[in-house]
C-alpha cells in the first residue's frame, strides 16, 4: 500500500511539473502576442486555490491602436485568473476567443482568433517547445553536476551469439555504436534501441581488455527484433554488461511472505543454506528455487552478528515448473570504482552536450513512433499512467539524478506526442494552420469539428491501448 501511494505521489509530481511547463509555454507566448488569457489552471475540476492578477499586456500593434483611438479603449482589461484545481493530472490555458463565446467589442483585438497566423502558430507551438526547453535545461544541470553511469565493459558473450562470433572477449569496452560515443552502458542501450526493426549492420568500436588497439566491428542485422514485445537489443547481440560479484544481500521483504515469516530483514546477507556456502545472489536464488516447500536452515550475517533462521520457500508454478519463492528483493550493491563513470562538463560548456542530448532524444522518440506506425516496433511498448507512476517512484527512490533524467525524457515524449497531427493536440492545430497558410483561408468550422471527433476517437484508442499494456505489465 505504501508503494502504491508513493507511485501515485510520484505520478502527480511528474505530471504537475510537465503539464505546468507545457501550459506556461502557451501562456507566456500568448501574453507576449497580446492575447487576453482568462484563466491559467494547474489541474482539472473544482478550483481549490484561485487568485487574480494583472491582465495580459497588449502587443505593440495594439498599443499603437490604443494611442490613436483612446476613446475606444477606456475600459480596463479583465485580470487573468490563476487556479490550482482538484484533479492534478493536467492543466489548461483559457484564452479569449470569439469561437467560444461572446466577446465585447473593446476586447476583440485581444482574442486569439483575431491574431495573425504567425502569432497563433507561435502560441500553439510554445507548449511543446517549453517541454523541449525544460529537458534541455535539466540536461544542462545534469551535465554540469555530473551524470553517473556504468562503464560499457562487457562480460563473456554467450556461445553462438553475434558478439561471440566476432570473438569479443570479457573486459572489452564499447567505445562507439554507429559512430555515437558511448561512455556509459545506458548510451550503448539507447544507440542499439535506435536500430530496432532495421536491417543492415550495426557498427561498433571496441577496446579489447588485453590489447590497447581499438577494433571496428560490424554486426549484421535483419529486421532487428521486429515486433518484439520486450526487446533487449544488447542481450540479443550477446553484449552482456560485466557485473561485479553480487553478494546475497536482501533488499525489500514482501509483507506476509515466507522471508518475513522466517524473520529475515532487509540488509541481511545469507552466508549458508543447509550448511552450504552461498557464493552470491545467483547461487542463493537457485538454491531457494530448487527447494519449494522444503524447510531450509539459513546462516545470516546481520550487522556483523551471525543469526540462524529457518525458512520454508513457497511453492509456485511458473510456465509449468514448480519453484520455490520466499518474497525478497535484491539489495543494493556498490559498483567497483573502475567500472563507474561520471560525465561532467563546466557550466559554460555543458549546454552543448545538453543540446545534443535533447536533440538525440527527440530524434529517438520520433524514430520510435514512426517504427511503431510502420509495425517495426510492437505497440506493447506504449506505456500509460501506471507504468509512468511506477518508473517515477523507482527513479525518485534511486537518486535525484535518475528522477531528473526521467522527467527530462518524459518531457521530450510529451512534447513530441503533442506535435502529432491529431486534432485536439497542438500538432492538429498546427496542421490546420499549415493548410491555412497554403490555401490563404482558415479551415472551415465543420471540417474542424469533424476532425475534433476523429481526434477524440484516436486519443481514446491510444489511451486505452496504453492502459491495457500497463495492466499486462502488472
Amino acid at each position: 500500500m505504501i508503494e502504491i501511494l508513493q507511485s501515485i505521489l510520484a505520478l502527480i509530481v511528474t505530471i504537475a511539473i510537465l503539464v505546468t511547463v507545457h501550459e506556461f509555454g502557451h501562456f507566456y507566448v500568448a501574453r507576449r502576442c497580446g492575447v487576453l488569457v482568462e484563466r491559467f489552471s494547474v489541474g482539472f475540476g473544482r478550483p481549490l486555490v484561485v487568485f487574480k492578477r494583472g491582465s495580459s499586456a497588449p502587443s505593440v500593434e495594439q498599443s499603437v491602436v490604443a494611442q490613436q483611438y483612446p476613446g475606444d479603449n477606456q475600459e480596463p482589461l479583465p485580470e487573468t485568473e490563476y487556479c490550482i484545481a482538484m484533479i492534478p493530472l493536467g492543466g489548461y490555458v483559457k484564452m479569449l476567443d470569439e469561437r467560444e463565446g461572446y466577446v465585447p467589442e473593446h476586447l476583440r483585438d485581444y482574442a486569439f482568433n483575431r491574431q495573425s497566423l504567425l502569432a497563433r502558430t507561435a502560441i500553439v507551438a510554445a507548449g511543446p517547445a517549453a517541454n523541449f526547453l525544460l529537458a534541455f535545461v535539466l540536461y544542462w544541470l545534469l551535465f554540469t553536476a555530473g551524470v553517473s553511469g556504468v562503464a560499457p565493459v562487457i562480460d563473456t558473450p554467450p556461445a553462438g551469439s553475434p558478439a561471440a562470433e566476432l570473438k569479443l572477449g570479457k573486459g572489452s569496452e564499447i567505445l562507439t555504436v554507429d559512430g555515437q560515443q558511448t561512455r556509459t552502458w545506458r548510451q550503448v542501450n539507447l544507440a542499439l534501441f535506435d536500430r530496432l526493426g532495421e536491417s543492415g549492420a550495426i557498427l561498433i568500436e571496441v577496446k579489447p581488455f588485453a590489447a590497447g588497439k581499438t577494433q571496428s566491428l560490424s554486426i549484421p542485422i535483419d529486421a532487428f527484433l521486429i515486433q518484439e514485445e520486450e526487446p533487449n537489443p544488447a542481450l540479443a547481440l550477446g553484449l552482456l554488461l560485466s557485473r561485479p560479484p553480487i553478494p546475497a544481500v536482501l533488499g525489500d521483504i514482501l509483507p506476509g511472505g515466507a522471508a518475513e515469516t522466517a524473520g529475515l530483514r532487509s540488509g541481511d546477507q545469507v552466508l549458508k543454506i543447509e550448511g552450504q556456502i552461498v557464493s552470491g545472489w545467483q547461487g542463493f536464488v537457485e538454491m531457494i528455487q530448487a527447494n519449494p516447500g522444503q524447510r531450509l536452515a539459513l546462516e545470516v550475517d546481520r550487522d556483523g552478528q551471525v543469526v540462524y533462521l529457518n525458512v520454508r520457500p513457497e511453492a509456485v508454478v511458473i510456465e509449468g515448473a514448480t519453484i520455490g519463492r520466499i518474497g525478497v528483493g535484491i539489495g543494493s550493491t556498490a559498483w567497483p570504482e573502475e567500472l563507474q563513470r561520471v560525465v561532467s562538463e563546466p557550466l559554460y560548456w555543458a549546454w552543448l552536450p545538453a543540446l545534443e542530448k535533447t536533440a538525440d532524444m527527440i530524434g529517438f522518440t520520433v524514430n520510435s513512433l514512426v517504427k511503431m506506425v510502420q509495425g517495426l516496433i510492437s505497440t506493447s511498448n506504449l506505456s500509460g499512467p501506471i507504468t509512468i507512476a511506477k518508473i517515477a517512484n523507482q527513479t525518485a527512490q534511486t537518486s535525484l539524478e535518475s528522477f531528473v533524467t526521467f522527467i527530462a525524457l518524459v518531457s521530450i515524449s510529451l512534447g513530441v506526442l503533442n506535435l502529432l497531427p491529431i486534432p485536439m493536440l497542438d500538432g492538429g492545430h498546427l496542421f490546420y494552420f499549415f493548410i491555412e497558410a497554403v490555401t490563404r483561408r482558415p479551415v472551415p468550422e465543420r471540417v474542424q469539428l469533424w476532425g475534433l471527433q476523429v481526434g477524440m476517437v484516436l486519443l481514446v484508442g491510444i489511451m486505452m491501448l496504453a492502459f491495457y499494456n500497463d495492466l499486462l505489465r502488472l
